[in-house]
Order: structure tokens, then C-alpha cells, then sequence
């Protein structure tokens, strides 16, 4: 009996069916109490990839109405960041004229990427040194997806650049590109503002106002159609 007993007290009362760090695993429909299978290897490709799908779908659900506080920390992950930071350098390369007409962008694209990564470390970092008490990559995890209203903006401003541009259509890019940057900042101190200690919160939430500002001012600075 002790030995059965030790087996199951592996698992806390609510972990099952969850890996820390990692999508939603089914449980395969086992009735509660019994053992219960970990592994998606007997999982169909298909039905692994829209579950996955589904997962990170609903982390840009979570950005875009940020009212449920857990989403984005309890099953991190970096497919949505990753998609998000690859589609902005994509649309932003070669944005910015240069005196060599014969450059091809590609510079811009590695800037872009680096910028944004190395600025949600660096945000990260600064919220560790805080005493923040959530883990590393949970926080660049709710960093990356919470670009996703800056992402749409700049589609938003790529196609407003498609006409002859003016004063009024600069304004209004400028004013879609700072709703952006307002509504990734609300979504981040949403989600991140609780792992903060009483009294560093707004030693906290300043570097990410600065992370998001630079990255809705390339937003607004791109004219390079």
C-alpha cells in the first residue's frame, strides 16, 4: 500500500494532465484515479498540431482581452513570439533609406529580431533583479505575445503606405501605432504586474513602456513601401 501511495503523490492534486512549461496534454479520456499517459508519441501528427495551434491561438485571445490574469504563465511557450517577432522584421526590413540604394534590407530584418528578443530579455532580467517570482521564459513569453496589437498595427500602417501619403494619414498611423503600443503595455502589466513586489511595480512596468515605445516608433518611422 505505501508503495502504490508513493507512486500517485508525485503528482499534486490538480497537475495532472499538465506539464509545466509545455501545451495541454489530453488525458486520453482515463476515468479519474487511474494511471494516466504523458507522451503524445501514439498522437496523430494532425491532431498534435491543432491542439498546439489551438494553444497558441488563445494566448492571442488572452493579449487581445486581457481579463484572465494565468493564461500566459501557467503553460508558457514561444511558437506565438516567434511568429509575431519574424512577421514585424519581415515588414519592417529596409524600411529606413539609406545612401546606398543597393542595399537589399537584410540588415534591417536581423535588427528587428535582435531588438526584440534582446530587449525582452533585458526587460525580463530587470523584473528577476526586482524579485519578480515567475520564471525567465514565462515573462518572455507574455512579452512576445503581448506585441501582438503593435503586430497589428504596423499590418494596419503597411497598408495605409500603399496610398499617396499625406499629413492626415501620417497622423493617423501615428495615432494606430501609439493605441498599439497602449493596449501591449496594459496587456503586459496585466499579466506580469502581480509577480512584482509592492512598492517596484513602477521600476517594473517603466523598461516594458520603453520596450513596446521603440517598437511602435519603428512602427510609425516606417515609410518604405
Amino acid at each position: 500500500m505505501t508503495t502504490f501511495d508513493s507512486k500517485y503523490d508525485m503528482f499534486p492534486a490538480g497537475d495532472v494532465g499538465i506539464v509545466e512549461g509545455e501545451m495541454n496534454i489530453p488525458s486520453r479520456g482515463m476515468p479519474s484515479g487511474e494511471s494516466m499517459e504523458f507522451n503524445t508519441l501514439d498522437e496523430p501528427i494532425k491532431e498534435t498540431f491543432m491542439r498546439d495551434l489551438r494553444a497558441v491561438g488563445n494566448k492571442f485571445f488572452h493579449v487581445l482581452i486581457p481579463r484572465e490574469k494565468t493564461s500566459l504563465l501557467k503553460e508558457w511557450d514561444l511558437w506565438g513570439p516567434l511568429l509575431l517577432c519574424t512577421l514585424m522584421a519581415t515588414i519592417l526590413q529596409g524600411s529606413t533609406e539609406r545612401a546606398d540604394n543597393s542595399n537589399d534590407g537584410g540588415p534591417e530584418f536581423a535588427e528587428v529580431f535582435v531588438l526584440v528578443w534582446i530587449g525582452a530579455a533585458i526587460v525580463t532580467a530587470n523584473s528577476k533583479l526586482l524579485g519578480g517570482n515567475i520564471s525567465f521564459f514565462q515573462s518572455v513569453c507574455v512579452l512576445g505575445y503581448c506585441l501582438f496589437p503593435i503586430a497589428l498595427a504596423l499590418i494596419i500602417c503597411r497598408i495605409i503606405l500603399f496610398t499617396t501619403q499625406n499629413s492626415f494619414l501620417f497622423f493617423l498611423r501615428l495615432v494606430i501605432s501609439m493605441v498599439g503600443f497602449i493596449w501591449a503595455t496594459f496587456a503586459a502589466t496585466k499579466f506580469l504586474g502581480d509577480s512584482q513586489p509592492e512598492g517596484k511595480k513602477a521600476l517594473a512596468v517603466y523598461p516594458i513602456c520603453l520596450f513596446y515605445f521603440i517598437l511602435s516608433w519603428l512602427v510609425v518611422s516606417h515609410s518604405n513601401v
